[in-house]
């Protein structure tokens, strides 16, 4: 189970890069997103908070066995944080391309109340929902700009 949950943490071993591993963890969310195009909005939204809650559980035993909190090799969080930013957002390679810029700009990032959550929430569920608030920014901005490339 150790071996699982560290394999599926640190994004089939993309967390142990050494630098930018956040980075290359989030461009696992981008296959998740493509295969997800053809399922209804709904049908891919509830799979992305199941997704949500088997990052938080496998986080957790992640961290046990690389101890401390919100070590940079788990980067489950970031295919949640980037599937929330797709949530309702019809498939495109430019969306995937802008979700992906947004999504680490915001979690790199951190603007308020995403740093509150990162500093003062432990365990899995804080290693988790900075990056999913990160992604809810994120989808709030895909919004205005694919908006705005509509209007164009």
């Amino acid at each position: 189970m150790r071996r699982l949950s560290l394999l599926l943490a640190t994004g089939l071993g993309l967390g142990y890069i050494p630098w930018a591993p956040g980075t290359f963890g989030t461009l696992l969310g981008l296959p998740l997103f493509f295969l997800g195009k053809n399922l209804s909005p709904v049908l891919f939204a509830a799979g992305v908070v199941l997704f949500i809650l088997f990052a938080v559980g496998v986080s957790h035993f992640a961290e046990q066995a690389l101890g401390g909190h919100d070590s940079c090799k788990i980067v489950i969080d970031e295919v949640a944080g980037f599937l929330v930013t797709v949530v309702f957002i019809p498939f495109s390679y430019p969306a995937a391309a802008i979700g992906f810029i947004l999504f680490r700009f915001f979690d790199i990032l951190k603007p308020f109340p995403i740093r509150r959550i990162d500093r003062t929430w432990g365990g899995a569920w804080g290693v988790v929902m900075d990056d999913v608030l990160a992604g809810v920014f994120a989808n709030l901005t895909l919004r205005l700009i694919l908006w705005g490339l509509e209007r164009v």
